[in-house]
């Protein structure tokens, strides 16, 4: 630990701040509050409450207006701090208010009321986690099924996309045949075409194969990436043909020198892939909104769609279950994580 925070507040002046020293630190701490900000921000909002949510300016930390239990009345009276005409300070309780002037009493002497001007008084608050955001979703809302769907559909679209582009990739690197050139320029080329342009076509292609609400309408469209076949292809390129050759001097087949000795020596290319193919399927909305139209089939993030009505925006709820749709894909990310710098500067070697 001693090492580490040696090389943290390590100074190139020595004993004094060098002028890169302090770039240093604010180029840093300037990237981790860009970076990292946001994320938290979503996260202390999904547990604030809809009114912590509609204050103005907002609150990094999720603050409610304190409550105390007053004799006389059933439920809780909200707590204020109230400026009084001689000066002093006092914690009242709220009553009722009527326009500008709120009757208030004080919480331990119920029976006086006090009229305070609402201008007089400022609320008294404390830091209080909203968690009913997390709970009441799972008892009324059909999480589980929901996860079901979009774990079925990210996982079966990752497999199958690993497969197809890493064949494709291993045909274009290794394959000598007329036209390859010009077919890997046809693959970069759909990189350009954005999937607005060919949403009418894919739609009627999956109804006339009977796709249309089903899982698999939302996942057999989009395993074939040009991204993914270029970055594998160009991985491949790094891998010795003396490896191929000697495996066909062996006998071996097509399929075996595919299966054991091109996938394992592309591991960290095709955990890049992974990642990105899960968090393309993850958060995919566009595409299975326009395919599925049974509650039962929706995925998180269609289903997400439910609490943001015409007139009403549920936000404590959305954000709430935001945060839970992203424990999924942060969990890919740290366990594979190590492998992006390997997998993306090798596919730059060649």
């Amino acid at each position: 630990m001693s090492r580490v925070t040696e090389l943290i507040f390590r100074r190139r002046g020595g004993r004094g701040w060098h002028w890169t020293d302090v770039f240093t630190w604010f180029w840093l701490i300037g990237g981790f509050v860009m970076m990292f900000g946001p994320a938290i921000w979503l996260v202390n909002s999904s547990f604030k409450s809809p009114a912590a949510l509609a204050e103005f300016p907002p609150t990094i930390l999720p603050y409610v207006t304190a409550a105390a239990t007053v004799e006389g009345h059933e439920r809780p009276l909200q707590l204020y701090e109230v400026t009084l005409p001689d000066g002093s300070t006092q914690v009242l309780a709220e009553v009722r208010r009527v326009g500008t002037v709120a009757q208030m009493v004080d919480p331990a002497t119920p029976g006086e009321i006090v009229r305070v001007n609402i201008r007089d008084r400022k609320p008294v608050r404390e830091v209080a986690f909203a968690v009913a955001n997390y709970v009441q979703p799972f008892l009324s809302f059909d999480f589980f099924r929901y996860l079901r769907n979009s774990v079925f559909v990210t996982v079966m679209a990752t497999i199958i996309t690993l497969l197809t582009n890493s064949m494709a990739a291993f045909a274009l690197s290794k394959y000598n045949f007329r036209g390859r050139s010009f077919v890997m320029l046809i693959i970069i080329a759909t990189l350009m075409v954005p999937l607005s342009v060919i949403l009418v076509p894919l739609y009627s292609a999956i109804t006339a194969m009977g796709l249309s609400n089903s899982l698999w309408g939302v996942i057999l469209p989009t395993v074939a990436t040009p991204t993914g076949v270029f970055m594998l292809r160009q991985y491949m390129l790094t891998i010795p043909d003396e490896l191929i050759d000697a495996a066909r001097m062996d006998k071996a087949s097509e399929w075996q020198i595919y299966w054991r000795i091109i996938l394992p020596l592309t591991a960290p290319a095709l955990a890049v892939l992974a990642i990105f193919s899960v968090v393309w399927r993850w958060n995919d909305f566009l595409w299975p909104l326009i395919v599925l139209t049974r509650r039962e089939l929706f995925t998180l993030q269609i289903a997400l769609n439910t609490y943001a009505g015409e007139t009403n925006i549920q936000w404590h709820f959305l954000l709430a279950m935001t945060v839970v749709t992203m424990i999924p894909v942060v969990l890919v990310f740290v366990f594979l994580q190590r492998f992006i710098t390997t997998g993306i500067a090798g596919a730059g070697l060649k």
